[in-house]
């Protein structure tokens, strides 16, 4: 039976273009497998695959951003209910020498190998759960963030991941209020139900009263709604940077605005340099932002991502190696 109530899901990419602009005087156990061939390769320097060798790309810094379905700032956190789950999630890659990124959109309810933690801070193993109930097992801080950063790692065959940005929902409509309004057009007919205007082809406004609507919602009777979701909120990725873009260079207190009203909402480990290098690099030409491999299905009672193992092998040593 799916949940009734309304899921939580923005766009994390908010965090890199916008928010990840005004940060802190910024500029801007893997899922069990029953390959052992997979196992086997998992965090060697150099992998066979194919008949051909593979070598990890020490040019690559790797970073997680995370949206978080919870409201209050991250100071008031106190219990697991406060903390929320991590619901919009994104792997971006950066290539030092290129100046380029790369980013994996990782679905919500992509199931894989989850670390369990008791309220005590027992160990208690892991269990195969959908992806983003990995945060609540955290402090909704650092500790949180670092368990999505460990558990995004194994689900990438052990690939170092440097660092992490998360932000939670209040900070849609604060980031879209300084940003003034964002203009952007519907590729679906998903919204039509929240306003019949919303058509696909239509051109909206989102404004800091229906930015979180326009983010988050979808349909929770249909299945894989969520999936529908994020091809929104990728468009919505591509308007807020751009107009994050456009304000930097008409307005000298972009920055400062962007970081007095933010900062409550985020939680990140990521320096002012690197943020200055993710906002000046452009997206790879052939593979700027891909899904993570694999198919939606209706579980017993939420809708599951289920990875395709073969594939997200082959897209790890496509994005984070080089054949030698």
């Amino acid at each position: 039976m799916k949940r009734k109530t309304k899921q939580t899901l923005f766009l994390v990419f908010v965090a890199v273009f916008v928010i990840g602009v005004i940060l802190f005087f910024v500029f801007r156990d893997k899922k069990n497998s029953s390959s052992s061939h997979y196992q086997e390769n998992e965090r060697k320097d150099i992998v066979e695959y194919g008949g051909k060798k593979y070598r990890y790309n020490e040019h690559l810094s790797n970073y997680v951003f995370i949206g978080v379905d919870t409201r209050e700032p991250v100071t008031e956190y106190e219990t697991n209910k406060e903390i929320g789950r991590a619901d919009a999630i994104f792997l971006l890659s950066y290539d030092r020498v290129k100046k380029t990124v790369r980013c994996v959109s990782i679905p919500r309810d992509t199931m894989t190998n989850v670390r369990m933690i008791a309220p005590d801070g027992t160990d208690m193993g892991t269990s195969i759960e959908h992806i983003n109930m990995q945060y609540v097992f955290g402090d909704g801080k650092e500790e949180s963030c670092r368990l999505m950063k460990e558990t995004i790692s194994e689900l990438f065959y052990g690939i170092p991941i440097q660092g992490y940005l998360s932000l939670n929902m209040d900070g849609i409509a604060v980031a879209v209020d300084v940003l003034g309004n964002v203009e952007m057009v519907l590729a679906d007919n998903s919204l039509e139900d929240v306003n019949s205007e919303y058509v696909q082809g239509a051109k909206i406004i989102v404004t800091k009263d229906n930015a979180e609507q326009i983010v988050r919602y979808r349909d929770v009777d249909k299945t894989q709604s969520a999936l529908v979701r994020t091809n929104r909120q990728k468009l919505f990725m591509k308007a807020v940077s751009e107009r994050a873009r456009e304000m930097n260079t008409q307005d000298t207190d972009f920055i400062v605005k962007m970081n007095e009203n933010l900062k409550p909402y985020i939680v990140t480990n990521i320096g002012k340099d690197v943020m200055v290098d993710l906002l000046k690099a452009k997206f790879d030409s052939e593979t700027g932002v891909v899904d993570l491999p694999g198919d939606g299905v209706e579980g017993e009672r939420y809708d599951e991502y289920h990875i395709d193992e073969l594939e997200v092998y082959e897209l790890v040593l496509q994005m984070f190696y080089e054949e030698v």
